[in-house]
C-alpha cells in the first residue's frame, strides 16, 4: 500500500496537512509495510525540506498512491480517477457550491471517506477542527475588539502561528468591563472556552450576565438550552427540540442590551430561529459592537452575517442606521468577523492535533481493517457510486 499527502490547491491558501513530518516518521516506524509519500507544495506550514530532511519523499506525482488524504476539496481537475481519497468534501449537507465535485468524483470511479462523516459506534466524530476554529474564532474577536475601540492592537493568527504565543499576547490585554457571550456547547465551543479561560475573563451564569452590573472583564456560555424555549411552554427536551425547531423561540434578545462581544460558535440550521432578526441592530438596546460568527452560516443564525470572508480580509461592518453592509470600524457599525476556515490561521497547531488522531484511530483501519465498520459508514462513494448511506444525495448530485 502506498499513501499520498495532498497539497491544499484552494485560494487564499490552506497551509494544513494531514500528517507533519514527524507524525511521518511516527507513521513509518508502525507501519513499515506501507510507504508515504507527500505531494510538493508551496504553501504548506511544514515546508516541502521539512519532510525532505527526515527522508520523506517529496514528488510533484501522486498517481502511483492507492489512498489520498488531504484536508479541504480537492479541484475536479486534480482528481486521479480510480483512486481513494480522504478529505472534506462539504457535500453531505447537499451544498450547492459542490455539487459539481461530487459529480465530477462519481464519474471518475473514485471512493471518497469524508472526515466529517467518520464517527464512533454510538455517533460522536471522530476528526475535525472545530476546537481551532473556535480558538482562532475568539482570537479574532479580541482583535476585532482592539480595533474596534482603539485599545490595544494584535497582530494576525496566522502571522504568529503559534498557539502559546497567541495565548500569550491575549493574556496581557486589559479587557475593562467588556461583556463576553459565546454560544454552542461542541467542539468549537471548546476552544473558545479554553482561550478565555486562559485569558483568566471571569465567568458567570447567563443569569448573573444580564443580572449584575460588571466589575470587570467577564464571560457567559449560552447553549441550545439556554437560548431556545418552546413557544407552547413545555419542558426542554433536546431531542423534541432536533426534531421540532418550529415549535421553539429564541430568548437571545435578553441578552442584547448587555453584551459587547458576541462569538458565535453554536450549530445551526435553517429550520432554527435566529439569534436576532436583521431590524434589531436599529434598536438603542441592541448594545452588540463584535461578532465573531466562527460557524459562518450566511444570514444564518447571526443574519447580518452577509458573507463568509478571508483570513487576510477577515472584518465587514453592518451600519446599524443604514441597515446595510458597509466598511468596518465606523461609529455606528456592528463589525462581523466570519473567516469560513479559522483553522488554518493555526495551522502548525491544527495539523499536529489532527494528525494525532488520524494516527492513533483511523490510519490502523486503513492498514490493518476496518473492523468496526468506521471507515464503510464514511464512505460516501465506493468506485464511482453513491453508498447506501448516502443515497439521499442523489437527487442533489442530479440537479
Amino acid at each position: 500500500m502506498k499513501i499520498g499527502l495532498l497539497r491544499e490547491w484552494k485560494k487564499p491558501a490552506d497551509k494544513r496537512v494531514a500528517l507533519t513530518p514527524d507524525q511521518c516518521i511516527q507513521f513509518k516506524k508502525r507501519f513499515p509495510e506501507v510507504e508515504i509519500i507527500v505531494e510538493k507544495s508551496p504553501d504548506r506550514t511544514f515546508p516541502d525540506e521539512a519532510y525532505l530532511k527526515l527522508g520523506i519523499a517529496v514528488v510533484n506525482d501522486i498517481s502511483d498512491c492507492d489512498i489520498l488524504f488531504g484536508i479541504k476539496e480537492v479541484p475536479i481537475e486534480k482528481l486521479i480517477p480510480n483512486k481513494t481519497y480522504c478529505f472534506f468534501s462539504h457535500t453531505i449537507k447537499e451544498q450547492a457550491y459542490n455539487r459539481d465535485l461530487l459529480r465530477a468524483i462519481i464519474a471518475k470511479n473514485i471512493t471518497l471517506i469524508d472526515y466529517e462523516t467518520l464517527t464512533w459506534s454510538e455517533g460522536g466524530r471522530i476528526l475535525g477542527f472545530g476546537k481551532w476554529a473556535g480558538i482562532a474564532g475568539a482570537y479574532n474577536a479580541f482583535l476585532t475588539w482592539g480595533k474596534k475601540t482603539n485599545k490595544f492592537t494584535l497582530p494576525p493568527a496566522f502571522e504568529t502561528n503559534d498557539y502559546e504565543e497567541s495565548i500569550r499576547l491575549l493574556s496581557e490585554l486589559e479587557m475593562g468591563r467588556s461583556r463576553v457571550v459565546f454560544t454552542g456547547n461542541g467542539r468549537v465551543a471548546e476552544g473558545i472556552r479554553e482561550v478565555l479561560e486562559q485569558m483568566k475573563i471571569k465567568e458567570c451564569s447567563p443569569q448573573e450576565f444580564i443580572s449584575q452590573p460588571p466589575k470587570s472583564a467577564y464571560f457567559t456560555q449560552l447553549t441550545s438550552w439556554d437560548l431556545y424555549h418552546r413557544k407552547d411552554g413545555g419542558p426542554w427536551d433536546i431531542q423534541h427540540f432536533y426534531k421540532n425547531h418550529d415549535a421553539y423561540c429564541c430568548e437571545f434578545d435578553n441578552f442584547l442590551p448587555y453584551t459587547d462581544i458576541l462569538i458565535n460558535g453554536i450549530y445551526w440550521e435553517d429550520s432554527m430561529p435566529p439569534l436576532f432578526h436583521v431590524e434589531d441592530t436599529q434598536q438603542a438596546n441592541f448594545a452588540i459592537k463584535v461578532i465573531a460568527d466562527v460557524t459562518c452560516d450566511v444570514e444564518g443564525s447571526v443574519p447580518i452575517t452577509m458573507e463568509a470572508t478571508t483570513i487576510y480580509n477577515p472584518t465587514f461592518g453592518w451600519s446599524k442606521s443604514e441597515q446595510k453592509q458597509v466598511d468596518p470600524f465606523g461609529e455606528d457599525t456592528i463589525d462581523i468577523m466570519a473567516v469560513t476556515n479559522l483553522p488554518t490561521e493555526l495551522p502548525k497547531n491544527a495539523s499536529e492535533e489532527f494528525g494525532s488522531l488520524l494516527m492513533e484511530h483511523i490510519l490502523p483501519l486503513v492498514v490493518h481493517g476496518d473492523k468496526n465498520h468506521i471507515l464503510e459508514r464514511a464512505t460516501i462513494t465506493s468506485f464511482g457510486a453513491l453508498t447506501k448511506s448516502y443515497k439521499y444525495l442523489s437527487n442533489y448530485v442530479n440537479g
